[in-house]
């Protein structure tokens, strides 16, 4: 791990991984510590991934003003990594509700970026929709020998009002996250409790309201996008990343099929060479 100090005093870590250009890399979760992307199925050969923990989680300092883990306020932190590595313009990826962290950064550092890829990015930070046809998705898995358990612990998840409620319905919810309920997706579930800030996750969006300025300053944004999803993921599905997508006037839509919330995972020569090949545009 190496550590740089962020705007306000607080000690971050990341992890460089691979060869290559650099590509910073923001964790979803929300609160779980980059450990959980690996090597992103091999980017990692292409790329030097930058994999920052998000403060609080894995070997990130928590600072004591937990409001400073709410995702626009995160923005500063990626901004103040990208002076510490001496970069002029990024690239950037971003999973989960690191891809709405992403964007933030994007809209408020346009000059900033080279290239966005947006893998399964939460839409919530910009006020857009991840669950158009979720129910249509659900449903297309029903035959899963796991899906009488699995669906209505979803539902307890989606009705939880917090991270740590949610937490009690994880382990049967889990196989919808991925496109293979095997050994190495149970692995990967396995680990999530402990890479897993809770009081980092229960802060990401407390209090915040998305600034209507993000969309018109993302419309406009001049670097090239990916929106990178699974077919079969719920959250964002492959819908409402199209909707998403519409709306930039740069942007890429690949939908990998048979892959869920974890795409790397799923197929990782597929994830990686797509990647990899936008990387190079």
């Amino acid at each position: 791990m190496q550590t740089f100090v962020s705007y306000d005093g607080t000690t971050l870590a990341y992890r460089a991984v691979g060869s290559g250009p650099p590509l910073i890399v923001l964790s979803g979760g929300p609160g779980r510590a980059s450990s959980y992307l690996g090597t992103l199925g091999g980017l990692a050969r292409h790329r030097t991934l930058v994999l920052l923990d998000t403060r609080g989680t894995g070997a990130s300092e928590l600072p004591a003003d937990l409001s400073t883990v709410r995702v626009d306020r995160l923005v500063d932190d990626v901004e103040a990594l990208r002076i510490h590595l001496g970069l002029d313009a990024i690239d950037l990826l971003g999973h989960s509700a690191g891809g709405g962290w992403a964007l933030l950064y994007a809209a408020a550092h346009p000059g900033r970026l080279s290239h966005l890829v947006l893998v399964a990015p939460s839409l919530v930070a910009v006020g857009l929709p991840s669950d158009v046809g979720t129910e249509e998705v659900l449903s297309s898995r029903s035959k899963e020998p796991w899906y009488g358990t699995a669906l209505p612990a979803y539902r307890g998840m989606a009705a939880a009002r917090s991270f740590a409620e949610a937490a009690r319905f994880r382990a049967a919810f889990e196989p919808l996250m991925y496109g293979r309920w095997d050994a190495a997706a149970r692995a990967h579930a396995a680990a999530d409790p402990a890479e897993r800030s809770l009081p980092v996750s229960d802060h990401y969006y407390a209090g915040y309201t998305p600034d209507p300025g993000v969309l018109p300053a993302l419309r406009a944004l001049p670097a090239p996008v990916l929106f990178l999803g699974g077919a079969v993921d719920l959250w964002p599905t492959a819908a409402s990343l199209t909707q998403a997508a519409s709306l930039f006037r740069d942007a890429t839509l690949h939908v990998q099929p048979n892959a869920g919330h974890y795409p790397w995972l799923d197929d990782p020569y597929h994830f990686s060479g797509t990647v990899a090949a936008f990387l190079t545009t």
